[in-house]
């Protein structure tokens, strides 16, 4: 019972950071508020999930998506997928995130190299990326702020 509550209250939450996020005057040059909405999305998982923010020129949330599913400890990312979506959203920049379900938030080599495929891939068709933010049991490292990116 207990746990359904906790689960509506964080659906309430991303719906209400969601609507703000879309609105027209709201950009995402929050990073405190965009790593929130990130954190209720993705820290409770029990599988690998990686998801991306699609955003206008503004920074403004077009969409978020669910790019792959993965296991306990991984999920394959597929750059072709990425750039044909944020083609379709007329994307000018992304934020990506993936979390880490053994709640240890540190980037892996292979997430550091997926990373600057997909950069590579994105900058092809002139999609800025802004950052790539893993997520752990209440804490995330951000590949901005470390000057990977």
């Amino acid at each position: 019972m207990q746990y359904q509550t906790h689960q509506r209250v964080i659906q309430i939450a991303l719906t209400l950071l969601e609507k703000k996020m879309k609105q027209k005057s709201n950009s995402l040059h929050s990073s405190a508020e965009t790593l929130q909405y990130l954190r209720l999305q993705l820290e409770l998982l029990e599988r690998e999930v990686f998801m991306v923010l699609y955003l206008d020129n503004q920074h403004r949330l077009i969409d978020s998506e669910i790019s792959s599913l993965g296991t306990i400890n991984a999920t394959s990312v597929y750059p072709r997928e990425i750039v044909k979506a944020a083609l379709t959203h007329n994307a000018a920049a992304v934020i990506r995130a993936h979390n880490h379900p053994s709640g240890v938030a540190e980037p892996s080599h292979a997430d550091r190299t997926v990373t600057e495929r997909l950069t590579k891939a994105l900058s092809l068709v002139d999609v800025r990326v802004l950052d790539h933010v893993v997520i752990g049991h209440g804490e995330s490292i951000s590949f901005a702020e470390r000057g990977w990116l």
